[in-house]
C-alpha cells in the first residue's frame, strides 16, 4: 500500500515500483486532495499489478479493510500536508493529516499485522529534513541523530508522525523504518513548489518570488533518486532502521533561481516554437528570464539552511545519487514543457 499515492513523490514512486517489481501488487490509497491528482497515475493505470482506492488515510475502517483484503504486508507513508506556508496560514488540517492520519495507519496496521501470530510487514513512513530545525552556514549536514527541533507547523506535525512511528516499534513490536529526505524536485510537482512556481511563471511572464534576500540554502534531490533510495531501505534496512536521503546538493535559493532562468533561457534560445507557446515569457520577448526575479518579503519562521548528510544510506546500503543536478533539472524543465496540459489544468 503506498498512501498519498497520487501526490509528487508518491506518484514517482508507484511508476518506480511497478517498473521495477512487476511482480508485486501495489494499492494506492489517496484522498485526491489539491496536490493529489488521479492523472499523475496515467502512465500506470492499465498495469496489472496497480489498484486504487480513493479514501483518507484517516479513516481507520477503511485502511484496515484494504490491508486484510489485498493481503497487504508493507506500507509506504507518503501521504501529508507538505507546505510551509499552508501550515503557517492553515495548520489544523497538517495535524489532522500527518499526525492522525499517521496514527489511523499505525493502529490498522497493529490490528491486522500484530494481533494473533502475526505476520512479516513493514512500515515505511517518509519524514522530511526539516524536523531537524535550521542550520547556520558552518554548521554540520544534518545526521540521523541530530536532535528535532522543528520550526514550522508543518515539520512539527511531522516530528510528531515519526515519534509515533517509532512508539509503535517500541511499545508494539512494529517492524517499521523511516527516512528523511531532502528538498525533491522533478516530474509531477505541484506549481506552489519552488521550482514548478518559477518554471509557469517564467513561462507566463509572471513574478518570479524570492523570499527575504534569497540566500536560504537548501539541499535537492532529484525524486527518482529518491525512490532509489526508498527501494534500498525496503530491501535491506532492518527493522527500526532510520536513513537521511539527501542530494549532496546545497544551493542558496537565489542561486537556484538564476540557474532555473539560464536553462530556460536556453530551451528558448534552441526551440523557436516556445515563443509561440509561450509569448508573455520575457524569453519570447527577447528578455532574460532573471528580469522576472522579485524579491518579498520574508515568511515568518523561515529556517536558513538545511543539509543532508548521507553517509549512513550510502555506507550501509549503497546509496548513491545517480543523475547530476544539471541534467536532472533540465530534464524536469522539459517535463513542465511537454506536459503543459497537466500544469494548466491544476492551474
Amino acid at each position: 500500500m503506498i498512501t498519498g499515492g497520487a501526490g509528487f513523490i508518491g506518484a514517482n514512486f508507484v511508476h518506480y515500483w511497478l517498473k521495477h517489481h512487476a511482480q508485486d501488487l501495489v494499492l494506492v490509497l489517496d484522498k485526491l486532495t489539491y496536490a493529489g491528482n488521479i492523472e499523475n497515475l496515467e502512465p500506470v493505470r492499465k498495469s496489472p499489478g496497480f489498484r486504487f482506492v480513493q479514501g483518507d488515510i484517516c479513516n481507520f475502517e477503511l485502511v484496515e479493510y484494504l490491508l486484510r483484503e489485498y493481503r497487504i504486508d508493507t506500507i509506504v507513508h507518503f501521504a501529508a500536508e507538505s507546505h510551509v506556508d499552508r501550515s503557517i496560514t492553515g495548520p489544523d488540517a497538517f495535524v489532522q493529516a500527518n499526525i492522525l492520519g499517521t496514527h489511523s495507519l499505525l493502529k490498522a496496521a497493529r490490528a491486522v499485522w500484530l494481533k494473533g501470530d502475526g505476520i512479516d510487514h513493514r512500515f515505511h513512513h517518509i519524514s522530511t529534513d526539516e524536523v531537524y530545525g535550521s542550520l547556520g552556514p558552518d554548521d554540520p549536514a544534518f545526521t540521523e541523530d541530530t536532535p528535532y527541533c522543528p520550526n514550522s507547523p508543518y515539520s512539527a506535525s511531522k516530528a510528531s508522525s515519526d515519534h509515533l512511528v517509532r512508539a509503535y516499534g517500541h511499545t508494539y513490536g512494529l517492524d517499521y523504518t523511516i527516512s528523511n529526505c531532502s528538498n525533491n524536485f522533478g516530474p509531477y510537482q505541484f506549481p506552489e513548489k519552488l521550482i514548478p512556481l518559477a518554471v509557469i511563471n517564467i513561462l507566463s511572464g509572471r513574478p518570479i518570488p524570492v523570499y527575504g534576500d534569497g540566500r536560504n540554502v537548501r539541499d535537492w534531490l532529484y525524486v527518482e533518486d529518491h525512490c532509489v533510495g526508498l527501494d534500498l531501505i525496503l530491501q535491506k534496512a532492518g527493522p527500526g532502521g532510520v536513513y537521511n536521503i539527501g542530494g549532496n546538493n546545497q544551493w542558496h535559493n537565489i542561486d537556484l533561481i538564476r540557474l532555473l532562468c539560464q536553462v530556460m533561457d536556453g530551451f528558448f534560445a534552441k526551440d523557436s516554437g516556445l515563443k509561440i507557446r509561450f509569448p508573455l515569457s520575457p524569453c519570447a520577448l527577447g528578455k532574460p528570464a532573471e528580469t522576472l526575479i522579485t524579491f518579498v518579503k520574508d515568511r515568518p519562521g523561515h529556517d536558513r539552511r538545511y543539509a543532508i548528510d548521507a553517509s549512513r544510506i550510502e555506507r550501509e546500503l549503497g546509496f548513491h545519487v545517480q543523475r547530476d543536478f544539471p541534467t536532472a533539472l533540465k530534464g524536469t524543465v522539459s517535463w513542465y514543457l511537454q506536459n503543459e496540459g497537466w500544469w494548466r489544468r491544476l492551474l
